[in-house]
C-alpha cells in the first residue's frame, strides 16, 4: 500500500507537521488564556499587544484553514495528481503556515495588510491549486 502514496511523501509529511504543530499551540493557547484567568472556551479581549491573544489567533487561524488544505491535499494523493506539484505545494502550505505562526505570535507587521494577511491568501491560493489538481486527477 506505501508504494502507491510513497511518491507523496513531502505532501505526507506536510500533513502530519501540520497537525502536530496545532496538537501543540492548542494547549499551548489554552495555558496562556488560563493564566489570564479566562475561562475554557473564553477568547482573551482583541489586543494585538497582548502575546496571548497573539497565540490564540494563530491557533485558531490554523484550525480555521486545516480542514481545507487536509481535504485537498489527500483528494489529490488519491487522484493520482502529479506528485511533484503536490508535494511543493503542500511543502510550501506547511512552510507558510510555520511563518505565519512566527508572524503572529511575534507581532511582527501590522494586525490587517500585512505579511499574515499575505501569507493567508498565499496558503489558500496553493489549498485552491491542490484542490483543482484533485478535480482534473479525477476526472482524467
Amino acid at each position: 500500500m506505501m508504494d502507491a502514496f510513497g511518491s507523496y511523501g513531502h505532501a505526507i509529511v506536510s500533513l502530519a507537521v501540520l497537525a502536530i504543530v496545532g496538537l501543540v499551540m492548542a494547549p499551548v493557547s489554552a495555558i496562556g488564556k488560563m493564566k489570564l484567568g479566562l475561562a475554557p472556551g473564553a477568547e482573551p479581549a482583541a489586543d494585538y499587544s497582548c502575546r496571548v491573544y497573539r497565540l490564540h489567533r494563530a491557533y485558531l487561524n490554523l484550525s480555521e484553514t486545516m480542514g481545507f488544505f487536509v481535504a485537498v491535499t489527500v483528494a489529490a494523493i488519491l487522484a493520482g495528481a502529479n506528485p511533484f506539484a503536490v508535494n511543493l505545494l503542500a511543502s510550501l502550505f506547511l512552510a507558510s503556515r510555520l511563518i505565519m505562526a512566527v508572524v503572529h505570535v511575534g507581532g511582527l507587521g501590522k494586525p490587517n495588510g500585512s505579511t499574515r494577511s499575505i501569507l493567508y491568501m498565499a496558503g489558500m491560493i496553493m489549498c485552491a491549486v491542490l484542490g483543482m489538481m484533485a478535480i482534473l486527477g479525477a476526472l482524467a
